[in-house]
């Protein structure tokens, strides 16, 4: 009995044997680099491409103002609709002007009090100095009379001028809008009280052009110099807008560098004016600015298929001798549709595998399929 089970053991142990150099013998068979690797390759050339860089930016007018009440009481008025168009000069809000107006009525009184006491005081005047030429009065009369002149001319003076501060209230008692644009939604209706100075009424803005604002890094300035020269803003389309895949109809201008750099971020702040007739852009709004690059040079141009990643850093296999490919790191630029800008790594006239990439490795031997050339875009 124990005899037969060691021959059982043995017997089992063999078959497993040969199962696994069965198996062995397979996986050498599908290893990598057992034999050419089916692919397909295309030799590098290059192409004069044009593509947009790509800004975050934002929607911004060009005017815009709080409008506040600078005199206090209580709103009787508002001639506006929300949201509505706003012309220059157009009344907006009236501020209960009943007290400013009973001022300015008191001032115009007191005025008149007090040009009646210039009239009495010159007349004084007039008569003691025709009594001085006579030696039938005293010299201190005079004096005295001549100083009374003098305080009643001041008192008129002093009672136009609150005359005009009571009109400048008055006039103040009504909102006008600054500049062409559009109001906001109102921030008090008719009975709220406003204090001088502090109350915000409404917002008006500028709406047509509108600007978009964005940052571009300081090694960038001396290229949107030359593209501000350059830009006319009429049928060019170095400056478009995008809000994800919607494209504004109407190209940009440029119109502002700031002033300088910002020290913390190394970033210039720039402006684009965008025309906005039919009011499809809004303060506030963010999106994408894209600027055209075309630097009418040549370059570079492959699949993006044909590009593997490692550690952060790209690569791609070129053709060697024996049909070898080898590992060659590459430095990628913009990536234009299904394509990629090569900066740095490869050269016009290298041949490169685009399909196929995942079965190859260092050294591997290919076996070239139908080549393809990428598209020039």
């Amino acid at each position: 009995m124990l005899l037969r089970k060691i021959r059982i053991y043995t017997s089992a142990g063999s078959l497993l044997m040969i199962v696994a150099c069965g198996g062995n013998k397979q996986q050498q068979a599908m290893a990598p680099g057992s034999g050419p690797v089916p692919v397909t390759t295309a030799n590098v050339s290059t192409a004069r491409v044009s593509y947009y860089d790509d800004y975050p930016g934002t929607v911004v007018a060009l005017n815009q103002v709080d409008l506040r009440a600078q005199v206090s009481g209580f709103v009787t008025g508002i001639y506006v609709t929300d949201g509505a168009k706003v012309k220059k000069g157009q009344k907006l809000y009236t501020v209960d002007p009943q007290q400013y107006e009973a001022s300015y009525e008191q001032a115009q009184a007191n005025l008149a009090v007090q040009e009646a006491n210039l009239v009495k005081a010159q007349k004084d005047a007039d008569r003691y100095r025709t009594l001085d030429k006579q030696d039938a009065i005293a010299k201190q009369q005079v004096d005295n009379a001549e100083a009374a002149l003098q305080a009643a001319q001041k008192q008129v003076d002093a009672a136009k001028a609150s005359i005009r501060a009571v009109q400048t209230n008055v006039k103040y008692t009504n909102v006008y809008a600054p500049f062409d644009g559009t109001i906001g939604i109102s921030q008090v209706k008719v009975g709220s009280p406003v204090s001088a100075g502090q109350t915000i009424l409404n917002t008006v803005s500028s709406d047509n052009p509108i600007a978009v604002d964005f940052t571009v890094n300081q090694n960038e300035i001396y290229r949107f110099i030359q593209l501000q020269q350059k830009s006319s803003g009429k049928g060019d389309s170095t400056f478009r807008l995008a809000f994800g895949d919607d494209i504004y109809p109407f190209p940009g201008k440029l119109v502002l560098l700031d002033r300088a750099v910002d020290p913390q971020t190394g970033m210039l702040k720039v402006r684009l004016n965008f025309p906005n007739d039919k009011n499809m852009l809004k303060a506030g709004m963010t999106g994408k600015v894209r600027v055209l690059n075309n630097a009418g040079t040549e370059s570079i141009l492959i699949p993006y298929k044909a590009v593997t990643e490692q550690l952060g850093e790209f690569f791609v296999y070129v053709v060697g001798d024996s049909s070898k490919v080898n590992q060659r790191k590459v430095v990628l630029s913009k990536q234009v549709g299904t394509n990629v800008i090569i900066k740095d790594g490869l050269k016009e006239g290298d041949r490169i595998v685009v399909q196929g990439v995942q079965n190859l490795r260092e050294g591997a031997v290919i076996k070239q399929a139908d080549t393809t050339a990428p598209k020039k875009q």
